[in-house]
């Protein structure tokens, strides 16, 4: 689902011309779309439906599909329902403790801290792995795993393109962000959908979900990888200035964090 920045209550996409980017590789359409940030209107409306205050930034046009023409299956990653998996009850005050523990690092008490304890999960965290469309076949647990070292080949590569879909800066406290990658050959594509959260002094947070295509056996794997470590641990390994507070390579975060949870799906 996406609204488009027109703000009419009608109107839920973007024109024609904005459709976004397309090939089409042995039976699979890949689009991407890329469009600027939401206006005021069409993040009202997504307020409203999303019953929570959504990101600073949120491009909630973008959005990266995968499509088997011949039997419709399509799966679709949007801004939309990756935030509508965002924890919206407050239960978990693993966060609000994570806050309280960010404040108590500073020397003196940080008037916005207030608004970063909110009755949701004010970090956005997701474990969203795409949207499938109805009806279509869906996936079943698996001991299969992405082919890695087919993916290190020196394949040429026909289509990349890398798609925000939202980032805020938790009031200067920090960084989260979802985004996709995707990269497709000539016998197959991987997909990158990766939720990355640094919240200073406190934590790093990485869900990462990767989808592989088989071209020749219709094969689609889906990966899924919940990691996260203590900000110093990663501050030391990653030698990160503590003052410069830089967004941070992801795949250096990637490569020093706890492994929390790993699950596989074949379709």
């Amino acid at each position: 689902m996406a609204i488009n920045s027109h703000g009419s209550p009608d109107a839920h996409y973007p024109s024609n011309a904005d459709m976004g980017s397309t090939i089409t590789q042995q039976g699979f359409k890949i689009t991407t779309r890329k469009l600027p940030i939401l206006k005021a209107a069409p993040i009202e409306q997504m307020t409203s439906k999303l019953g929570i205050a959504p990101p600073e930034m949120i491009f909630g046009d973008n959005s990266v599909s995968i499509e088997h023409i011949a039997s419709g299956w399509l799966i679709n990653f949007n801004t939309f329902d990756a935030l509508n998996k965002v924890d919206k009850t407050g239960a978990s005050m693993l966060q609000v403790a994570h806050s309280k523990e960010w404040q108590s690092s500073r020397q003196e008490k940080h008037q916005g801290i207030t608004e970063v304890v909110k009755p949701f999960d004010w970090s956005y965290t997701t474990d969203y792995m795409g949207s499938l469309s109805p009806g279509n076949r869906s996936f079943t647990s698996t001991s299969s795993s992405i082919p890695v070292e087919l993916l290190k080949r020196p394949d040429p590569i026909l289509f990349f393109d890398e798609v925000m879909l939202y980032e805020d800066e938790m009031a200067d406290n920090g960084i989260t962000m979802l985004s996709c990658k995707i990269r497709v050959m000539p016998a197959r594509l991987l997909l990158l959908c990766r939720f990355f959260m640094r919240l200073d002094n406190v934590l790093f947070r990485l869900r990462d979900t990767r989808l592989y295509v088989d071209f020749s056996t219709c094969q689609v794997i889906r990966e899924y990888v919940a990691k996260e470590e203590n900000y110093e641990v990663i501050r030391l390994v990653c030698m990160i200035d503590m003052h410069m507070k830089p967004r941070t390579n992801t795949e250096d975060v990637h490569r020093n964090l706890l492994k929390a949870e790993k699950m596989r799906w074949l379709k």
